[in-house]
């Protein structure tokens, strides 16, 4: 079940390791699951990360070439004294686990590792921390579009939208990932299960449909991503 921020954004994931082959690979498991990621590939790259990036937690491997992975963990923790920690290492030692879940590391995985076990400890390190499922976000918001998944209401900026069961079911699609590029195969098979038998245009109608409903008269929230599919931001703020 997906995992989100707070507020309904996907969660956001420091991937720490110089080994730039084994962070590309975390990386893409952790963005299959939905989650933005940034890496960093030396414990100063990956202080000044943390601080730009605000990561719900960070993947960190103890060995790094300029400081370790302990004292990584305590300058991050000096600006953000809540974030969990996963720590990768290839030393299976109790003098290892003792210092990191001292210094505030929240639990080991040991090289080699599986990207499923990783996954899974992320998940759980991050419930604990208070994401929440996307079952429990029953009020999506993003910007001034707000989607109740209880009531099907819509709205945006106070005035009511109404929208057919399958309108609903792509812009909530949408809403669950804001700011993230969806293709067109993704949305079909979310949507619609490929009942459509993988036809594209049709994801091209029900986006024209949602527009003329969303933003018509206003500032777009629903963009084309030439090649790539669509994502839904939030439209700025005047002033």
């Amino acid at each position: 079940m997906d995992l989100l921020r707070p507020d309904g954004s996907p969660l956001r994931v420091l991937v720490v390791d110089d080994e730039v082959n084994i962070a590309e690979l975390i990386a893409m498991a952790l963005r299959y699951e939905g989650w933005e990621v940034q890496q960093a590939h030396t414990g100063s790259k990956a202080v000044a990360a943390a601080k730009d990036f605000q990561p719900d937690a960070v993947v960190l491997d103890v060995m790094l070439p300029d400081f370790d992975g302990l004292e990584v963990l305590r300058r991050i923790h000096r600006t953000d004294p809540t974030v969990p920690v996963l720590f990768l290492t290839a030393r299976d030692s109790v003098e290892d686990r003792v210092a990191g879940l001292t210094a505030g590391g929240d639990d080991y995985v040991i090289k080699p590792f599986s990207l499923e076990e990783v996954v899974a400890r992320l998940r759980g390190l991050m419930r604990r921390a208070g994401a929440r499922s996307a079952a429990e976000q029953n009020v999506l918001t993003v910007g001034d579009l707000v989607l109740d998944e209880d009531s099907h209401e819509v709205s945006r900026a106070g005035a009511d939208i109404s929208l057919t069961a399958t309108e609903f079911e792509l812009l909530r699609y949408l809403m669950r990932n804001p700011r993230r590029v969806l293709s067109k195969a993704q949305i079909l098979d979310r949507v619609w299960n490929y009942d459509f038998g993988g036809q594209a245009n049709v994801v091209e109608l029900y986006i024209s449909y949602l527009r003329k409903k969303i933003d018509v008269g206003r500032e777009p929230m629903i963009h084309t991503m030439r090649g790539a599919g669509y994502v839904l931001k939030p439209a700025p703020v005047d002033g």
